[in-house]
């Protein structure tokens, strides 16, 4: 009884010391209550903590924004656009919630801004991830310990070029230790988008332009259903869960396509996409002798898509070509790690092991086009065996972590039944990585990092069947692209509001899209990935300060690689910015702009075109008692966004110029019923190979 009233008494007294407590709770747990109060006044929204940027959301006028989409538009270093996340400077990263990694975009829309506790960036990855991740975005949600039924709804209405919706429902039941959740998505979706592609090239011993016009359409409806459940007991936790996604879509090209000054062609390309997908995910955790912690995850995944496009000339004597794809894919996946001290630091060893399997069925009906993209069956199959180890230890102010992933790869390709020796292939990978940091004092800290890796390109990539495009253009894969090698050098510091990120790239066999002559009978191109060797540099300035009702986050930097193709480089510069803020009005509105743009530059085999402003806006506001948020977005108001590009390589330049339908304006209204969140802890098993696929 004394230890109850002391405790309530020391509870009554940090309340009042610091305000206010974050949402109060059932009082099933005191203790617990006290782990979610936040003194807003001396805790930062953002600091550096080694090579982490670490956000803290409750207390902070972005825990009204709506979901987590909105809160990380608005976190410095990391971008969203067309509810993809990406980190300024990185090229691939992964995105964990609570422990378990991100599945599917939708995951992200599903969060509520008012459930988020913590978002951190961990700028330098260690051991313990695939050596492809460059960047990892931890989402912390916040604890919530209510018993009974909650349910959350959340509809979007979105008006660009054509009319899209979504609706997400979720709900979930606990009891003591247990937690039983169901949820699911419909999102109904149609982009519009616009272009031309001219290719210039000498062909015959004479300048030759092979052109065509897209006007293309993608309506798609796609809906996915996840069943599952937690158990919490004393240091124990495990738990599972099942999902499944069907997807039904169509896809209309309708455009022309000449040669020279010949007339046009008009022409039409229409694709029926019917796919599914299959995952069972479970873990299992626990916690002993305090500081020692077990780990396991475990994955099953299989999707099946079918694919058929027909490719018509109206006008024309051209016969139709009719194509038709199948591609079929399984990951059986397992994780298991061990968390404890050592040497007065923290060591985690572990394993993380798969084996995929990919095929790709592909039907070419038209049998004059057979003669030069002939129908093939491409076969993959990956065993993959990884030892890991990562240690990390405080020295006063310095800050130190190591570590190695030694990986074992077996992969075997197979065209048309029979095994490709040169393409198959065992790989034994040893990728180190190590870090330092400094912390001058709260305001001030600088680190440096290493790592190496080496990363294998997309499945997607490694398919050796060609596409038909048009009459004098095929797409296709190359199996075989070699696995890159990368080194990579990075420093991050911070000073009071400003921050500085650079790093150095130096990759081998990295690949990247080239267009040129393929042989046939008749004139050809095609576009393919090759393999190339590339050095690049990012340099960047973030300055971010909350100014009464007003947070600014300011970045500008320069993206700058070296890279040349025969005789042709590539390292025109691009130079960027952006301008997100954040400003909280009266009576509970909120109100974003966010203003971006870039030079024209080089990156990879493409120069992009100049981009100078672009701009986003949103205003929203809380009502009954915070459980129904409504808000109004608009997206590239002033259509200003710029997706032209061109390409030279091998002779060919590639003129493109597209206009998306980024302009528009979207409605969401979120309504919460005692709000749960999910409390899965599993974790990613081979998230790396999941990418892949």
């Amino acid at each position: 009884m004394n230890a109850k009233i002391l405790i309530t008494t020391l509870a009554a007294n940090l309340t009042f010391l610091t305000g206010h407590a974050q949402n109060p709770e059932a009082a099933d747990s005191l203790i617990q209550e006290l782990h979610e109060i936040v003194v807003s006044a001396k805790q930062p929204a953002t600091k550096l903590v080694g090579s982490t940027l670490i956000s803290t959301i409750p207390g902070t006028n972005l825990a009204e924004l709506g979901n987590a989409l909105d809160v990380l538009a608005q976190l410095p270093l990391i971008k969203v656009q067309d509810n993809v996340v990406s980190v300024v400077g990185k090229s691939d990263i992964e995105i964990y919630i609570d422990g378990r990694p991100l599945r599917d975009d939708m995951e992200l829309q599903q969060i509520l801004s008012s459930n988020l506790k913590k978002v951190e960036l961990i700028m330098a990855p260690g051991a313990a991830y695939a050596s492809t991740t460059s960047a990892v975005l931890k989402i912390t949600t916040r604890r919530n310990f209510a018993q009974g039924l909650s349910l959350t709804d959340q509809f979007l209405l979105e008006r660009r070029r054509r009319w899209s919706v979504v609706d997400y429902l979720s709900m979930s039941y606990r009891a003591a230790g247990c937690e039983f959740f169901v949820n699911g998505t419909i999102n109904r979706n149609n982009n519009l988008i616009k272009g031309t592609t001219t290719n210039t090239l000498i062909y015959d011993g004479k300048e030759t332009i092979v052109g065509g016009s897209q006007r293309n359409s993608y309506p798609t409806t796609a809906g996915s259903i996840k069943a599952g459940f937690n158990y919490t007991g004393g240091a124990q936790s495990f738990g599972a869960y099942y999902r499944y996604n069907p997807e039904r879509g169509s896809f209309n090209n309708s455009g022309t396509e000449w040669l020279d000054s010949n007339p046009a062609l008009a022409r039409e390309i229409d694709r029926s996409i019917h796919a599914h997908s299959h995952l069972a995910s479970l873990y299992y955790e626990n916690t002993f002798a305090e500081r020692y912690k077990l780990h396991f995850d475990g994955d099953y995944r299989t999707s099946v898509a079918d694919n058929s496009v027909a490719t018509t000339y109206p006008q024309a004597s051209n016969p139709d070509v009719n194509s038709t794809d199948k591609r079929k894919s399984t990951l059986w996946a397992a994780k298991l790690y061990l968390d404890m001290p050592l040497f007065d630091g923290d060591l985690t060893v572990g394993t993380q092991d798969s084996y995929t399997h990919t095929s790709l069925d592909y039907r070419m009906l038209n049998e004059l086009i057979s003669q030069y993209i002939p129908s093939s069956l491409t076969d993959a199959r990956q065993t993959s065996a990884a030892l890991f180890a990562s240690w990390s230890r405080m020295f006063g102010n310095l800050s130190l972590s190591a570590g190695a992933r030694y990986e074992y790869v077996d992969y075997d390709f197979e065209r048309d039944g029979k095994r490709d020796p040169d393409i198959s292939r065992c790989d034994h990978l040893l990728t180190p990585d190590i870090s330092l940091a400094y912390s001058f004092n709260d305001d001030t800290q600088i680190s440096m990092s290493y790592r190496m890796a080496t990363v294998r390109p997309p499945y997607a990539q490694l398919t050796g069947s060609l596409s038909y495009t048009g009459l004098h253009e095929i797409e296709g894969g190359n199996p075989a692209l070699r696995d890159e090698k990368m080194h990579d050098i990075q420093i991050l510091g911070m000073w009071k509001g400003f921050m500085l990120q650079t790093d150095f790239t130096r990759s081998f066999d990295t690949y990247a899209f080239v267009r040129q002559l393929y042989p046939a009978d008749k004139l050809q191109l095609i576009m393919h990935p090759v393999n190339i060797d590339l050095s690049a540099l990012n340099l960047y300035l973030v300055w971010s300060k909350a100014i009464r009702r007003w947070t600014p986050n300011a970045t500008v930097g320069i993206y700058r690689q070296w890279l040349r193709l025969g005789d042709r480089s590539y390292d025109r510069p691009i130079f960027s910015y952006y301008l997100d803020n954040t400003l909280s009005l009266p009576h509970g509105w909120l109100v974003t702009a966010n203003i971006s743009g870039s030079s024209q530059g080089d990156m990879h085999t493409n120069r992009f075109a100049a981009s100078w402003f672009t701009m986003d806006a949103s205003v929203g506001r809380t009502f009954l008692d915070k459980s129904l948020t409504v808000k109004l977005s608009a997206t590239d108001i002033f259509n200003t966004a710029n997706n032209n590009w061109t390409m030279e390589t091998f002779g060919v330049l590639v003129d493109k110029r597209q206009s998306y339908d980024h302009r528009g304006i979207a409605l969401s209204i979120i309504y919460n019923f005692h709000p749960r969140k999910s409390t899965y802890k599993g974790s990613s098993a081979a998230e790396s190979e999941s990418h892949r696929l």
